[in-house]
């Protein structure tokens, strides 16, 4: 695959024409689904008549509600499925006949994104969300994401603008040819857990050292893909490697194995060899590789079964977009 032309790549994003990636969208990666659910569980149960559980989503105003049975997750209670109850005249069922089994989770630890890609991807309006042991301790619904994003919108920034103002300085305070910050993060394999924190400090990074919220959205949102890519599909985790220069940013993920059979289809939207268990958990939609082709001006796929996988990524900026004191404010 050859470097595409950088003039020919390049398109100008600014907040005011056309602002592709807004804050909402880098806080689906910053927020864990922790951070947005329903903690407040109201559950149903296998043995309860239809048209119990119907009273008690009445009363509860919501829409749909896990099942559990001995406390374990079942299934889900869909408006739907009580539709479907309905039409049958059939309200002395029990949930159990009517309930939506082997319902789709996502885990608490993962970030809002990977919840947002599982509604898109499934429709369903509501998922309950799992604890590393397995256990449900939550529910998050598209209604959730949003106060849960509302609420990050109101946070105090006050502590990170001033460290954001000393970083800003770095490369005037320097006297060299050439002077630039490497950045080196080691990604365990299905280290879901700790998915998205690389990107997390790439993106605190950039917008210390003075970039503008778009491109270190740009960066983070990129960072991430990349990084989730290593979790879910090496065998011993891979390096996230990111240099800083005043006019470029140089982004590589390399991975030894297994590698890549197929490049020129992994890069299109939905592809993806991710494991039935792994899309279990939310992950592997197969949007990573187009999602990155859309954030930075150069993507370059290498990958054999013999070296491994390398993914190159660079960002080009413009004069006024370098980093230093006058970009800063």
């Amino acid at each position: 695959m050859n470097e595409p032309n950088s003039e020919n790549r390049k398109i100008v994003i600014n907040d005011q024409v056309a602002e592709q990636i807004t804050r909402v969208e880098e806080l689906s990666y910053e927020l864990k689904i922790e951070d947005v659910m329903s903690s407040k569980l109201r559950k149903l149960t296998t043995d309860m008549k239809m048209s119990d559980a119907l009273e008690m989503l009445r009363q509860e105003r919501i829409s749909g509600a896990p099942v559990v049975y001995n406390d374990q997750l079942v299934g889900v209670l869909s408006m739907e499925d009580l539709i479907h109850c309905l039409c049958n005249s059939d309200l002395d069922a029990s949930v159990k006949m009517y309930m939506t089994p082997n319902p789709i989770t996502v885990q608490a630890k993962s970030p809002v994104v990977e919840a947002l890609k599982t509604f898109v991807n499934s429709r369903v309006g509501r998922l309950p969300v799992l604890d590393p042991d397995g256990h449900l301790i939550g529910v998050i619904t598209k209604g959730d994401v949003t106060r849960g994003v509302l609420r990050a919108l109101k946070r105090d920034y006050a502590s990170e603008e001033l460290k954001r103002y000393r970083a800003s300085h770095l490369f005037e305070d320097i006297a060299s040819d050439k002077s630039s910050l490497v950045l080196r993060y080691t990604i365990k394999p299905k280290d879901f857990t700790h998915g998205g924190s690389a990107s997390s400090n790439i993106k605190r990074a950039l917008l210390r050292l003075g970039a503008s919220p778009q491109l270190a959205r740009q960066c983070g949102i990129a960072a991430y893909e990349a990084e989730m890519n290593l979790i879910i599909h090496t065998n011993n985790g891979g390096t996230l490697r990111v240099e800083i220069q005043p006019h470029v940013i140089s982004m590589v993920a390399t991975d030894e194995g297994p590698g890549i059979e197929n490049v020129e289809l992994a890069m299109k939207p939905g592809y993806s060899t991710a494991t039935e268990e792994t899309r279990e958990l939310g992950f592997g939609a197969g949007m990573g590789l187009p999602n990155i082709a859309r954030c930075v001006d150069s993507v370059v796929l290498e990958s054999s079964s013999e070296r491994g996988t390398r993914l190159k990524m660079k960002i080009f900026l413009d004069t006024d977009e370098g980093f230093g004191e006058r970009h800063s404010a």
